[in-house]
């Protein structure tokens, strides 16, 4: 069997409310270029990735144009999407621009931009054997369940719980059906994996890094940049 197909979804059309910064998130500067750039080099460095998405805020589209797309030279850009009210629509909406020889899609968050190639890889590795992948973390604290009278309910097993990350992967007709089941139940998942789980397909878990942050906070960027130096 050959290499497969793979088509790659970013999602980057989120607004960054709570970075307070004056543009979204995806936009603000790393180690000297948007968050967003470093996040497509990882993918246009990884062999495994054939060709990419990019989902975007219409709004966004000439900063995304003159600061990320005008000057980086990459090549694996396929097509530029607009997102949609939720992050569950932008992924639709990206997924109707996938290839038609595309085997395996692969989705993963614009502001993560610290995702290792050797992660991507191994994703779309597992994918082909087991058809549904993420990445994630084991939690390092104790997590409670706590009721809306703020009194704990239930306090999970802490081996048994992992934080969970992109990038995730999976077979591109399980990731159709998934997003269509869902669209047509009017169901609204948190991840594109929720939406796999709920047809009742198994999921296979990626270990990943515990620095593949998503940027959401000015004190997340601050870790960025520390965690982009000591990488370097």
């Amino acid at each position: 069997m050959g290499k497969p197909f793979v088509s790659a979804i970013i999602v980057a059309a989120g607004n960054g409310s709570r970075m307070n910064a004056g543009r979204n998130k995806q936009y603000l500067y790393l180690n000297g270029k948007p968050i967003l750039v470093h996040t497509l080099k990882a993918f246009e460095k990884c062999g495994s990735i054939d060709e990419v998405i990019l989902v975007i805020s219409a709004q966004d589209a000439a900063l995304c144009r003159e600061e990320v797309l005008a000057t980086n030279g990459f090549k694996k850009i396929k097509a530029l999407v607009f997102g949609g009210q939720t992050r569950q629509e932008s992924m639709y909406n990206g997924l109707r621009e996938v290839s038609k020889q595309a085997e395996i899609v692969v989705t993963h968050d614009g502001a993560r931009p610290l995702i290792h190639t050797k992660t991507l890889t191994q994703c779309v590795e597992e994918t082909i054997t087991h058809g549904a992948t993420i990445v994630a973390v084991p939690v390092k604290e104790t997590i409670k369940m706590v009721g809306d009278d703020l009194e704990v309910i239930d306090t999970p097993k802490r081996s048994c719980l992992w934080s969970v990350q992109t990038p995730q992967t999976f077979r591109r007709e399980l990731l159709e059906e998934a997003h269509k089941s869902a669209k047509e139940a009017g169901f609204l998942g948190t991840d594109d994996a929720m939406l796999v789980e709920r047809l009742g397909h198994p999921v296979k878990v990626v270990k990943g890094h515990y620095e593949n942050i998503k940027i959401t906070t000015p004190e997340d960027l601050i870790l960025a940049e520390s965690i982009f130096q000591r990488l370097l």
